[in-house]
């Protein structure tokens, strides 16, 4: 794809985040906005996947270890075409596959359940292990939040990662500056990010997450980066795309009502007619 099919892609996946958590009633928007650009070019662009061919055991794995973002990586999912798009409106439904959390067992191209903060990082070493153990050379990328970094087992995490060497291994930090309580800056910060992370033996590359040059060239030097992990840290904006949601640390979890829903689905209409001047 080139960019402009990824600005497109991307816009049509922040409409399905939109869309679902809305008809949920519950959610996490914010931050599945801030991420949908890097998910869209994983999904389209990085990874080596096929939805026809959802359990290849050389696909590429995906860890979204800020699991309440899951509304970001099911409308990716689902525009990639892993299961229907129309599907994103029973989020968090009785009776629905989507849960508000992934979940492996039922969702189609999930390969870990996630949702305790943390905990993602460490199946995604996990399973880059298992592919150097098993001379297989897929590869792990897992994304994580720039407040659930404020969590001790990501270090952990990190710690075995980059001793044990584990250039299979992508960590994508979505650094959007913000979390529940306000800026992660002031309820526990984790700055400077790119320097722990150096300090746990990891490559560090810094991109801005919402411009698929950075990231096309951030993904190809994690490629080329061998001996060692790689951290990608994408500097983005909470709530991206949606006026009213932008840099609010308020809609980390919040839902939009019927008159916000239209306004945010008019933006992102907006934003996907100037694409295609």
């Amino acid at each position: 794809m080139n960019n402009l099919e990824l600005q497109k892609t991307a816009n049509e996946v922040r409409k399905g985040i939109v869309t679902a958590v809305h008809s949920a009633k519950a959610g996490h928007p914010g931050g599945s906005l801030s991420a949908a650009d890097v998910f869209t070019y994983l999904y389209f662009e990085e990874m080596n996947i096929d939805p026809k061919d959802q359990k290849a055991p050389n696909r590429d794995r995906f860890v979204l270890s800020k699991g309440h973002t899951a509304p970001g990586l099911y409308s990716t999912l689902a525009h990639r075409g892993y299961f229907p798009v129309e599907d994103l409106k029973t989020l968090r439904k009785l009776g629905s596959y989507l849960q508000g959390h992934p979940c492996l067992q039922h969702v189609p191209g999930v390969d870990m359940s996630s949702g305790s903060l943390g905990q993602g990082i460490s199946a995604a070493v996990g399973m880059a292990l298992a592919a150097k153990l098993d001379n297989k050379d897929y590869r792990t990328y897992c994304l994580c939040g720039d407040g659930e970094i404020q969590e001790g087992q990501v270090w952990e995490a990190a710690m075995f990662a980059g001793h044990r060497k584990l250039d299979n291994l992508v960590v994508i930090v979505d650094n959007n500056g913000l979390q529940i309580d306000g800026k992660i800056e002031d309820v526990c910060s984790p700055y400077p990010i790119d320097k722990k992370f150096e300090a746990f033996n990891f490559h560090v590359i810094n991109c801005d997450g919402h411009d698929f040059d950075s990231l096309r060239a951030a993904f190809k030097e994690a490629r080329e980066t061998k001996g060692m992990p790689t951290c990608i840290i994408t500097k983005t904006v909470k709530g991206k795309g949606v006026s009213f949601m932008e840099n609010q640390a308020s809609w980390h979890g919040t839902a939009p009502n019927d008159e916000q829903y239209e306004i945010a689905m008019e933006d992102l209409k907006k934003a996907g007619e100037a694409l295609c001047q």
